[in-house]
């Protein structure tokens, strides 16, 4: 977290804003004010003798030159990453703190055990955890806030911007399975196909989610538009209305169902079988970090060994 390097901070703050499209976010992404990231921009500007913003109604956006000259920083920086690592590589030592950031259900079920045995065997370094949804995890990476985010994949995660600044590895294909209420038709069997739900009222999440489109992908490969009835952000909730009666819905095997006792979960059978691909996001650069690699090897052990596990048992 935060390096401690000769790159100009004035150069770190043009590159959050570049991101965010915003000072007042820039700011608390930064840790300056409001103020203090304009007065950053203008004097890098000044100094630079280049137009790099221009205003735009009551703030300020990059001029297609301020963007060009971002793209460029892009790869400095990325060099910047590399040495930080290949140096703590030769010289055996660790930063001194260590930021990890994820989404809900990879905070609970990677990352805290993650930084649980981070703390027994680095006690020396300070490991910070945040839970934070796959874009306030990208910007925090590049804000420096965190060293290592884990998120769910989307086309969103593929764009040129982020492929200049951010590196990926495939943790896991997470399955989704199917979660019905204890007197649903379906609910003795072992497995239920997405065509034996067609006509079912389905909670899901609201629109442009993840995970709403995972659920409408796969739906639209089976030829079938499905009733959604009711929307859910977090998975208590949806486990909570399906126990209530008022519909069917996914849940990653990640996830936990919890102690519900009026529904059930079964495995998705057929065709279409939706999942969900969770990958660890960090800074270009730094992927040979010595805490990257040994993090990275961590989450991919406990991956594995979650959905092995839950995999083998007999989903109640």
């Amino acid at each position: 977290m935060q390096n401690i390097c000769m790159i100009d901070p004035r150069i770190s703050t043009l590159r959050v804003f570049s991101s965010t499209e915003n000072v007042a976010k820039t700011a608390e992404l930064t840790g300056y004010s409001p103020s203090a990231v304009s007065a950053q921009l203008r004097e890098l500007q000044r100094t630079l003798g280049i137009d790099l913003l221009v205003k735009e109604g009551r703030g300020v956006r990059l001029t297609a030159t301020g963007r060009h000259f971002v793209a460029g920083l892009d790869a400095i920086v990325t060099q910047w990453e590399m040495l930080m690592a290949s140096s703590r590589t030769a010289s055996g030592q660790l930063q001194a703190s260590f930021g990890l950031g994820g989404f809900s259900t990879a905070a609970a079920e990677l990352l805290a055990p993650l930084a649980a045995r981070l703390r027994t065997t680095r006690p020396e370094m300070e490991v910070r955890l945040v839970e934070a949804q796959p874009q306030r995890c990208l910007d925090l990476l590049l804000s420096e806030r965190i060293d290592l985010a884990v998120i769910v994949a989307s086309q969103s995660q593929t764009g040129t911007l982020v492929q200049a600044r951010f590196e990926q590895t495939v943790l896991l294909d997470d399955p989704l399975d199917v979660v019905l209420p204890a007197n649903h038709r379906l609910a003795g069997s072992k497995s239920v196909s997405l065509e034996q739900l067609a006509d079912d009222p389905w909670i899901t999440e609201a629109e442009h989610s993840v995970y709403r489109a995972l659920f409408v992908a796969a739906f639209t490969s089976l030829g079938v538009t499905p009733h959604i009835a009711h929307e859910a952000v977090e998975w208590e909730t949806m486990i909570a209305f399906i126990g209530a009666g008022l519909g069917v819905g996914l849940l990653p095997r990640l996830a936990t169902l919890g102690s519900v006792d009026n529904v059930v979960r079964r495995r998705v059978s057929g065709v279409a079988k939706p999942s969900r691909r969770i990958v660890a996001v960090v800074r270009k650069g730094s992927m040979g970090s010595p805490m990257i690699e040994e993090s990275l090897k961590i989450l991919q052990q406990t991956a594995k060994g979650i959905i092995s596990q839950r995999s083998a048992e007999e989903l109640e």
